[in-house]
């Protein structure tokens, strides 16, 4: 049994509320994630994850977290976890602290009119794509559990309720922190960055901490931002509420992974300008940034001009610390195992032949784990083909020293979004054999089984052409 801690209330307080999940009439548990579950406590069962909807286990004390968000770059002062909760933190058996989340946990608060509820669909969504993240090396919540409630929501049309049980190392995002200054209690930021200074980067120094933690974030966000790059992820609502001080990803609401290969890609339906399209998500993170440090401003400098110049040097680092972050994410998706003269340009100009060409993502990678041994064909079957791709090939055998083990860097199983959007259809009718098959599917990424194949076929153009996500509120 999981033993639950509860620092974030205990140290933070007016940046919650008290609140209790609602019972639903019915949970039935349709996914329960036993790796993760093992790796928490190895004596914790689906039923008491169950039971944690009906009552609150003991030791825990849950909260509805406050937060404010930029979202699509319009401030909401007031967010908060309108449909979710905290119920605490455990500390699993090698001391690492996890929150456990409910989301559709029932209204609360900061609902603002919702019904706090979720469906089915886009909770085993969270489920997917998690563990997808996870097998990739990508840090990001993930589900413990998804609870059918027994009664429906409604949304478009009427679907199947049911609770996310999530874990993340935490839920502090940039909004935490625009919500402590909004409410202009110093102190209280003050108490929010030493927390989160302890939590997540208790190995930073520096004389300034509001400072040390825009810098630390600012470098966990360019790691993760950069992984998403590599493996084509896009996240598609990526407002300041949903940017962690961790470096996780966090809410998978309208998210996919790219096919073609195109910077200016788009999936969500909200997303209406691009403003979170795959090639703006860096550009996108500096932004958001820029949010935390505003809200850190009075604790960085009591001079208003001073602090602003202080948050502008840390920021002004950003472009060089994620071109650090992704040219180390490339080098190694290429293969380049030692720095030799030229690598910059053959780097250039793989990105750009990408462009050109829009081959699959995924598959344009994976093709090298072929061609460093030879063979070009699976490159030309995606769409790396022509006299460019040839000639850059060339020089990427001619220049040597490349890994020989890329099979075991470029995934060839990914959440392939035709694939996850049939799981979910047939989950919300009853059937979840594909959802556990895609499951286990994409907790092995790099595997060449012939039974695994058809988990690595992207989808035709013309699903593509017309996929739309939705954040699932």
């Amino acid at each position: 049994m999981i033993r639950f801690d509860n620092s974030y209330a205990q140290h933070l307080e007016g940046m919650f509320i008290p609140w209790n999940p609602s019972a639903p009439p019915d949970p039935q548990i349709v996914a329960f994630n036993a790796p993760l579950a093992a790796d928490l406590d190895a004596e914790l069962a689906s039923d008491q994850v169950v039971a944690w909807l009906s009552e609150a286990p003991s030791g825990a004390t849950p909260i509805a977290q406050a937060y404010s968000g930029h979202q699509f770059g319009g401030l909401s002062p007031r967010l908060g976890d309108g449909r979710a909760l905290l119920l605490g933190e455990a500390v699993d058996p090698r001391g690492r602290r996890w929150d456990i989340h409910l989301k559709g946990a029932g209204r609360t608060p900061f609902s603002r009119g919702g019904d706090g509820k979720a469906a089915l669909g886009p909770m085993l969504r969270e489920y997917i794509i998690g563990e997808s993240l996870h097998a990739l090396g990508i840090p990001g919540s993930r589900a413990l559990a998804v609870i059918a409630t027994g009664e429906a929501v409604v949304r478009d049309r009427m679907l199947p309720g049911a609770v996310l049980a999530r874990v993340a190392a935490s839920h502090l995002r940039v909004g935490t922190f625009e919500y402590a200054a909004l409410q202009g209690d110093v102190e209280g930021l003050e108490r929010l960055v030493q927390y989160s200074l302890q939590r997540h980067y208790p190995t930073a120094v520096g004389e300034n901490a509001a400072l040390t933690l825009l810098q630390s974030v600012e470098n966990a966000q360019a790691e993760l931002i950069a992984a998403w790059m590599g493996v084509g992820f896009i996240h598609g609502v990526l407002n300041t509420d949903n940017v962690t001080i961790s470096g996780e990803s966090l809410d998978f609401g309208p998210c996919a992974f790219l096919e073609a290969h195109d910077p200016a890609a788009v999936f969500s339906s909200i997303d209406v300008q691009g403003r979170y399209a795959y090639g703006q998500q860096p550009k996108i993170t500096l932004w958001n940034l820029a949010r935390l440090a505003s809200a850190l401003l009075p604790l960085i400098d009591a001079d208003p001009p001073q602090a602003v110049e202080k948050a502008q040097e840390v920021l002004r680092g950003w472009e060089s610390t994620y071109a650090t972050a992704w040219r180390r994410v490339l080098r190694r998706k290429l293969g380049l195992q030692e720095e030799l003269p030229g690598d910059d340009a053959l780097c250039a100009q793989w990105m750009e032949l990408l462009i050109a060409l829009g081959p699959d993502h995924t598959l344009a990678f994976r093709g090298l784990s072929s061609a460093v041994v030879g063979n070009r064909e699976p490159l030309m079957e995606c769409g790396f083909s022509g006299e460019a791709a040839e000639a850059w090939l060339d020089r990427w055998v001619a220049r040597g020293a490349l890994d020989p083990h890329l099979d075991q860097v470029n995934p060839r199983i990914i959440a392939r979004n035709h694939l996850v959007e049939a799981a979910l259809s047939a989950a919300e009718g009853g059937d979840v054999a594909a959802l556990h098959e895609l499951v286990k599917a994409v907790r092995r990424p790099f595997d060449e089984s012939i039974e695994l194949s058809r988990f690595a076929l992207p989808a035709g153009k013309e699903f593509t052409s017309h996929y739309r996500t939705f954040c699932g509120t």
